[in-house]
């Protein structure tokens, strides 16, 4: 895995979070915050989790520590939500803007629950992407649910709007 090609995963998941994210704007107050069982408690609570899973992830690659998770309750709209991200996302650019393919390859030593762990910085790179596909498949059903599908989010589909 080299640059370019982590660069492309990251500019498909930046595309397929603003589909997220602008499809979420047409929900309703009390449809953002209705409560699911598809984890993370609401649309809300998922939306500020993949937020927050970006954020946590930048911070531990730039500092190996981790950081306090964010509270949906602190994100009453879309638009508050978009705010944080979009701030989250220049700061993750700007780290990544630094790094190298030699970079990539390295080794990042964190601890979690388990106990200490060792990646390969692509590894975890790739993980943020996979992780934020997941949970935008949720948030995907719960849009559909509410009559505001957000679209096919393939990659191969990126592709074609790139």
């Amino acid at each position: 895995m080299n640059r370019d090609d982590i660069t492309l995963l990251f500019q498909y998941n930046d595309w397929a979070n603003d589909r997220i994210l602008d499809t979420a704007a047409k929900v309703t107050p009390a449809q953002l915050a209705q409560s699911n069982d598809l984890g993370w408690g609401s649309l809300r609570g998922a939306l500020v989790h993949l937020m927050d899973a970006e954020y946590h992830w930048r911070v531990l690659f730039e500092t190996g520590k981790h950081v306090e998770e964010e509270i949906p309750d602190n994100y009453p709209d879309v638009a508050a939500i978009r705010a944080r991200w979009s701030e989250e996302r220049k700061a993750f650019w700007a780290y990544f803007e630094r790094l190298n393919d030699d970079d990539l390859l390295g080794i990042l030593t964190y601890e979690a629950h388990d106990g200490p762990r060792q990646r390969v910085l692509w590894h975890c790179l790739a993980h943020v992407v996979n992780h934020g596909t997941q949970h935008r498949a949720e948030c995907a059903t719960l849009l559909t649910g509410f009559g505001h599908s957000p679209g096919n989010l393939d990659f191969t589909v990126f592709l074609l709007d790139k």
